[in-house]
């Protein structure tokens, strides 16, 4: 099995305030009279479907194209509107086991006929990036990532996959590196979500990208009120690259409190290393999700994201952060002052970090102004500079 790709973010998109950059959107509206927003997959919300929505909030006339749909976890703002779907939306099982059918998905998006947009704007970490456009319609591809399960060896370490499937992974993953790189030729210009996807897109694919980090609805956690309380927590899903298995592992190791909030296919592993003081509450409420963060420590995060929204979102609540120290965590977390970065992926490094955090005494005005720096209107601004300069073309 192919896992998905996205991280969880900790709560859905609210109604967007009237953004400073209004007057920059609507000389671009008149601009871009026919807009397209491409994105992998709509089947579960996560951090990429965030920077889908804010797209379609700065462009509320844009087409909405992918591969597979399901409406059921979506706001208006998505099922309000013609969504195109690929042929693949059509296969028995395909909103469940979409993942499977990625080999697929190129051939997908290059059946899309995009004749007569002015503008594409492709929400990409696996092949939406590889539509086809005509000439003279522009193309900005926001990058969550370059494919993962294509490039980074190990990705998919910690998967239960069959031992025929693991026979047919290296020729699979070869051919997906192959359509990827060819993929990768086709938008005029590359944004990343992150220095660290910037510098992995000139690595792999040659090609350089400005850096636009992705829009966190940080004034719901502003706005809530803190009273720490002594217990750890993890949040999102639980699979095995998260590596949730390392937070249940250190706190059972130094006996303190832990709450896992979120439920996936690693699971089992992760309850296989809890000790007395991990609880595990599954899936929560919004409401419940405030009150955990409000009450929480620390938010321990020990998986490498290419940028990581949780971290942002918990910082604007106050809540320091406990992070290993890569990818996007390196932009998203000050070590001693809105929480602590630790270098090894391991739960011995994840102990010496708790136990250096529980010595500092850590402001949490400076985790939510370090927050604010990440808020939606900073992306529709940022964004929307990147577009005016590229269809300005070199200067």
């Amino acid at each position: 099995m192919i896992p998905g790709a996205g991280a969880c973010t900790l709560g859905p998109v609210s109604q967007a305030p009237q953004s400073a950059a209004a007057p920059q959107l609507e000389g671009l509206r008149r601009r871009f009279g026919r807009v397209a927003v491409v994105h992998d997959w709509l089947t579960i919300p996560g951090g990429s479907e965030q920077v889908v929505l804010e797209l379609l909030e700065m462009f509320p006339a844009a087409e909405l194209f992918t591969s597979i749909y399901d409406p059921a976890p979506w706001p208006a703002s998505i099922t309000d509107r013609q969504v195109h779907v690929s042929p693949l939306n059509r296969l028995p099982g395909a909103r469940r086991h979409y993942p499977k059918l990625l080999p697929l998905m190129t051939g997908a998006f290059r059946s899309f006929d995009l004749s007569g947009f002015d503008l594409v704007l492709s929400s990409s970490h696996a092949t939406a990036k590889n539509v086809r456009t005509p000439p003279g319609t522009l193309h900005v591809c926001y990058c969550h990532t370059p494919m993962r399960y294509a490039w980074e060896e190990g990705f998919l370490a910690g998967e239960q996959v069959g031992a025929l499937t693991r026979m047919l992974m290296p020729p699979l993953l070869a051919r997906l590196r192959r359509q990827d790189l060819a993929g990768a030729a086709g938008p005029d210009v590359f944004v990343a979500n992150s220095r660290h996807v910037a510098e992995r897109i000139e690595r792999f694919y040659g090609r350089t990208a400005e850096v636009v980090h992705p829009p966190v609805d940080v004034d719901h956690y502003l706005a809530l009120s803190r009273s720490a309380g002594d217990y750890y927590l993890t949040f999102g899903r639980v699979v095995p690259y998260k590596r949730v298995d390392i937070a249940v592992a250190a706190c059972s190791a130094l006996g303190r409190p832990l709450k896992v909030a979120g439920d996936g296919r690693a699971m089992e592993a992760v309850r296989a290393a809890a000790g007395a003081g991990v609880e595990f509450l599954g899936k929560v409420s919004d409401a419940e999700r405030d009150r955990l963060l409000s009450g929480a420590r620390a938010l321990l995060f020990p998986g490498e994201e290419d940028f990581g929204i949780v971290p942002v979102e918990a910082q604007a609540a106050g809540v320091p952060v406990i992070a290993y120290g890569t990818g996007g965590a390196l932009e998203t977390v000050q070590d001693g002052r809105t929480g602590v970065l630790f270098d090894s992926q391991d739960p011995a490094s994840l102990t010496g970090a708790i136990e250096r955090f529980e010595l500092l005494e850590l402001d949490p005005e400076a985790m939510r102004q370090n927050a604010r720096g990440f808020g939606r209107e900073r992306f529709r601004s940022e964004m929307a500079g990147v577009i005016e300069r590229a269809a300005e073309g070199p200067s």
